[in-house]
């Protein structure tokens, strides 16, 4: 398997694209709106505990109050309303509610992290090899005050990469825990590299070709980080083209149709993702797969396809909590565990944890995962007012993104001066109401730009206007004159 990294980077929004094999596996998507991040610490103060639920809500400096659960196994049972703490987010905001924090502080690297929760040597559970855990306790300098844990990348390199890297990490915690002392307000102290440092410490492996970006900045980042990793060998390449990176490799469109909730299989088959206000509900269609005269082996082709693929969807949309799989009806055993193992082998490389329950009696499978970041619905649709919030549109910002690459593109084969647009009309107010931020934006001033908002279109169609017999016609689309251009 080969895997190829497109991270990028365009105004407040940071994307990062991971593909196995030329096929899309995962996404991640950071946007720089002063929102609150998993992984981020906060020094904070407690403003509230609540005993009924055994929860403290704590003030970090945002516009909500994060919740932190009080356990004696995290030590923070003693905590009173108005104490100073240090807090690591957890888990994002989702709508009213605010982002979970735990005072268990944790500072990730690619082979270790530095936990506070206990003093021990933790080791990931993939570690399996017992003469490598041995030399770790051998050869391991772990400062007294904290805890570290071991990664599976560890076993990777010597040693002494390990202990370089415990001292770098140590040095950045007492940073932190120094900061947080001589603070006086509620602030972020540390944000772990956001997206960009998650993807290099946990997608990067030995099946890693190569790393695309588009940032001059997040190449010298990312070649300085690289440098120092001993189990790292890969090509960095920056991308210097005019069109956005995700568009240029094609990958744009694999995230636009990401929107569609049905998936088809290779069999025939499909699978159609919905999702309720309590969990997502994922039905599996054998459709046009006729092929065997048996029908549970009809069945079961179906499910063992529509598993795998299952799992990348996830993955790739970033789907978290209860999700429910109703499977076709499976008969055998056998079969129902060649669909569990199926499940399993998928979700093994995951760093989102993720539990896989057996078949039920109504032959569902229920899958757990923990949530890390929204879903890629978050990023790239809103409410739809058109229909009282009930529908889903793609994203204003979004939507301007894809007419800027699209008039990109347009631009690399032939010189115009005049542009025409039909775009749904769900979007004219939109537009029309900030026009030059819009025509700025798309890279349209120095152009006469026509518009049409129609309603039986998906997205939007944009064709360069060569002939004046076309632009007569349009006059009365005519939203912006060319700054650079005279009257005809």
């Amino acid at each position: 398997m080969t895997k190829e990294i497109f991270i990028e980077r365009y105004k407040e929004v940071l994307r990062i694209a991971v593909m196995e094999d030329k096929k899309l596996s995962e996404c991640f998507i950071e946007e720089d709106n002063n929102e609150v991040y998993q992984g981020q610490i906060y020094k904070g103060i407690v403003k509230n505990i609540v005993p009924a639920i055994k929860c403290a809500f704590i003030d970090i400096g945002k516009d909500k109050n994060c919740y932190m659960y009080m356990d004696s196994k995290f030590n923070n049972t003693h905590i009173k309303k108005g104490e100073e703490i240090l807090v690591e987010v957890v888990k994002e905001s989702i709508g009213d509610k605010g982002p979970k924090v735990t005072n268990a502080i944790t500072i990730p690297g690619r082979y270790s992290v530095i936990i506070t929760l206990n003093k021990d040597i933790n080791f990931s559970k993939k570690i399996n090899d017992e003469s490598f855990i041995a030399g770790i306790g051998e050869n391991l300098k772990k400062p007294e005050d904290v805890g570290v844990m071991i990664r599976t990348n560890a076993q990777n390199v010597d040693f002494q990469f390990i202990n370089e890297e415990i001292n770098r990490l140590y040095a950045v915690y007492l940073g932190i825990a120094k900061e947080g002392l001589y603070s006086s307000k509620p602030r972020i102290l540390y944000n772990a590299g956001g997206v960009l440092g998650k993807v290099l410490r946990d997608n990067i492996d030995a099946n890693t070709a190569k790393i695309i970006v588009n940032s001059k900045d997040d190449y010298e980042f990312i070649k300085n980080y690289v440098g120092q990793k001993e189990d790292i060998n890969l090509e960095i390449e920056l991308h210097d083209k005019c069109r956005t990176l995700l568009d240029y490799y094609g990958i744009e469109k694999e995230l636009l149709r990401l929107r569609n909730n049905k998936v088809y299989l290779k069999c025939g088959g499909s699978i159609i993702i919905d999702k309720t206000e309590a969990m997502y509900v994922i039905d599996v269609n054998s459709g046009k797969n006729v092929k065997s005269n048996s029908i549970d082996k009809t069945a079961e082709i179906t499910d063992l396809q529509a598993a795998e693929e299952i799992v990348r969807q996830i993955r790739l949309r970033n789907l978290s909590g209860i999700i429910i799989v109703d499977f076709i009806d499976i008969n055998s055993e056998l079969g129902k565990n060649n669909v569990i193992n199926k499940l399993e082998q998928g979700f093994q490389s995951d760093k989102n944890k993720t539990i896989i329950y057996p078949f039920t009696e109504l032959n569902l499978v229920q899958i757990a995962r923990r949530r890390r970041g929204k879903s890629i619905h978050d990023y790239i649709e809103q409410q739809c007012e058109c229909c009282n919030g009930s529908g889903k549109r793609l994203k204003n910002s979004y939507l301007n993104m894809l007419i800027r690459n699209e008039l990109f593109r347009l631009s690399e084969n032939e010189n115009f001066d005049h542009i025409y647009m039909e775009i749904n009309a769900i979007y004219e107010d939109d537009i029309l109401n900030n026009l030059q931020d819009f025509i700025g934006f798309i890279g349209a001033k120095n152009k006469n730009f026509y518009a049409k908002f129609v309603d039986n279109i998906e997205y939007f169609k944009l064709s360069p206007l060569i002939f004046k017999s076309q632009r007569d016609e349009l006059k009365e689309c005519l939203i912006n004159k060319g700054c650079n251009l005279t009257d005809e």
